[in-house]
């Protein structure tokens, strides 16, 4: 459909909750190519639809070449800790230390409305807790317990 401009922190629909996605229709199909395409050209690996505008609890994610689109998700469980490097497509160019469950199990529906589970760890484990926050208003810098400074992240720069 189209690439969408991506929310930035500060604009209050990324405080809001989200309404659950009751017609598994056009519109939701619509949304789910725009959030795709978005996420495609931002470089991220996950967009929730309020970081387009939209407060729908819906949200795609794309690492290591699959591609996971969830409508209503919950995570229903939770396992161990991890403590990694987080960043947000909304609140460019910062990034922090985030502690985040290691495993998680989200359950969901697909795009027609069947129900969906996940079971995932590491890096897909915190991007479904991310995308799953925005959902609730809730942005990564809940979670972080040291923001990189700038010298942290010159440092990080040079070493890729």
């Amino acid at each position: 459909m189209a690439v969408k401009e991506i929310v930035k922190e500060g604009n209050a629909v990324l405080s809001k909750i989200c309404s659950e996605v009751t017609s598994f229709d056009s519109s939701l199909s619509d949304l789910l190519t725009d959030l795709k395409d978005t996420l495609k050209v931002s470089g991220g690996i996950g967009l929730a639809a309020p970081q387009i505008g939209v407060l729908k609890r819906v949200v795609v994610i794309d690492l290591n070449g699959e591609t996971y689109e969830l409508v209503n998700p919950i995570i229903t469980n939770k396992s161990g800790e991890q403590r990694e490097l987080e960043g947000c497509l909304s609140c460019p160019g910062e990034f922090g230390i985030t502690k985040r469950p290691m495993s998680v199990t989200v359950r969901a529906k697909n795009p027609f409305g069947k129900e969906v589970i996940h079971t995932s760890k590491e890096l897909l484990a915190r991007a479904f807790c991310h995308e799953i926050d925005h959902l609730d208003g809730i942005l990564f810098k809940k979670h972080v317990i040291h923001m990189l400074t700038e010298e942290e992240l010159s440092k990080l720069e040079s070493a890729e």
